[in-house]
C-alpha cells in the first residue's frame, strides 16, 4: 500500500478504532452490497461491516464456509468499499480455512482490500465438530493478529460457541480472554442469551466487546447495552433479512392479492436514484 490510497486507509483505521474508544456502544450495521452500504451511509452511520449472510442470500447461496469463497467475499467487500468514505470492516468467516498460515494471509489479503477491520471466528464448520479446540483457535487467531501487526487493521475474534448449541459462558470467556492475549482488537460472542450474560462477558475481558443485535430472542436497545459495557453493536444478515421479509411481502400481495399497496411504502425512485453514485461510464458511444 503506497501514497494517497494508503493515507485514506489509515485514517480510516484510525477513525475505526476511535470509536471502540468510547462512553457508549456505536452501531455499525450491515450492508450485504453497494446499494445497501450507500443508503445506511446516507442514514448517518459512522461505519459498516459486511455480512456473509446477506452476501449469501443475495447469490442465492447458503451463509456456509462451503458455499462461500474467500475472492468472493473479498470483492463483494470491495464493492462496499468503494460506495462509501466510511471505513468498512468484513465478516471473514473461519479465515477461510484452518490453518493459522491460511488466516494470516486472508486478513493481508482483506487489508488490501482496502479493509480497516475483518474478524475471525472459531467455527469449523463441522457439524459433527463445530468448534476449534481451544489451542488452535488460539494460534489461528495469534497468526491474523501478526499478520494485522504495522497494519491499518483491527482485528475482531469471534467465539461462536452460542451458535453452534455449546451454551458454555465460561468456555467462551475464557476464549475471549486467550484471543484478547493472542493480539485480537475487539472481541465478540454472538448469541449469547441475555443481559446478563452480555454483562458477565463485558467485565470479564480487557478489549471492546461487540454484541449482535436482530436474531433470536429479546432485543436490547443500544442504551441498554451501552450500560452494561458493550462497545459496538452490528446487526448480522438481518437488515438483509429484514429486506428480503419485505420483498416477500410485496410479492406474496401481488400473488395472492393481486393489489399494489406495497408501493405505498417503498422508496421513491427519485430517492433511491439521489443515493447511488452519479459516476457515468466512460466507454459509451
Amino acid at each position: 500500500m503506497r501514497g494517497e490510497a494508503f493515507v485514506d486507509q489509515k485514517a480510516k483505521f484510525e477513525r475505526l478504532k476511535a470509536l471502540h474508544q468510547g462512553d457508549m456502544a456505536f452501531v455499525i450495521p450491515n450492508p450485504w452490497d453497494a446499494g445497501s452500504a450507500r443508503l445506511l451511509a446516507s442514514l448517518g452511520f459512522e461505519a459498516l461491516a459486511t455480512t456473509s449472510a446477506g452476501y449469501a442470500f443475495s447469490k442465492g447461496k447458503l451463509d456456509s464456509f462451503a458455499s462461500l469463497g474467500r475472492d468472493e467475499v473479498l470483492e463483494n467487500a470491495a464493492e462496499i468499499i468503494r460506495a462509501t468514505d466510511l471505513p468498512v470492516s468484513a465478516d471473514l468467516e473461519d479465515g477461510f480455512g484452518a490453518s493459522p498460515e491460511t488466516c494470516a494471509e486472508t486478513i493481508r489479503l482483506a487489508c488490501e482490500t482496502g479493509l480497516v477491520g475483518g474478524s475471525i471466528e472459531d467455527a469449523t464448520g463441522n457439524p459433527a465438530d463445530p468448534i476449534y479446540e481451544l489451542s488452535q483457535a488460539v494460534e489461528r487467531i495469534h497468526a491474523a493478529a501478526e499478520a494485522a501487526r504495522g497494519l491499518p487493521f483491527l482485528l475482531t475474534a469471534r467465539a461462536e460457541n452460542y451458535l453452534w448449541e455449546r451454551p458454555d459462558l465460561e468456555d467462551t470467556i475464557e476464549r475471549l480472554q486467550a484471543f484478547s492475549a493472542a493480539g485480537a482488537d475487539v472481541l465478540y460472542a454472538p448469541g449469547l442469551p441475555d443481559i446478563e450474560a452480555i454483562r458477565t462477558v463485558c467485565a470479564a475481558v480487557d478489549k471492546p466487546v461487540n454484541v449482535v443485535m436482530g436474531l433470536k430472542g429479546r432485543k436490547y436497545s443500544v442504551a441498554e447495552l451501552s450500560s452494561v459495557g458493550v462497545r459496538r453493536v452490528s446487526v448480522g444478515g438481518s437488515f438483509a433479512r429484514a429486506a428480503l421479509g419485505a420483498l416477500m411481502r410485496a410479492a406474496m400481495e401481488v400473488k395472492t392479492a393481486g393489489t399494489f399497496e406495497y408501493a405505498d411504502d417503498a422508496l421513491s425512485a427519485a430517492f433511491a436514484s439521489q443515493l447511488m453514485s452519479q459516476e457515468k461510464r466512460q466507454d459509451r458511444l
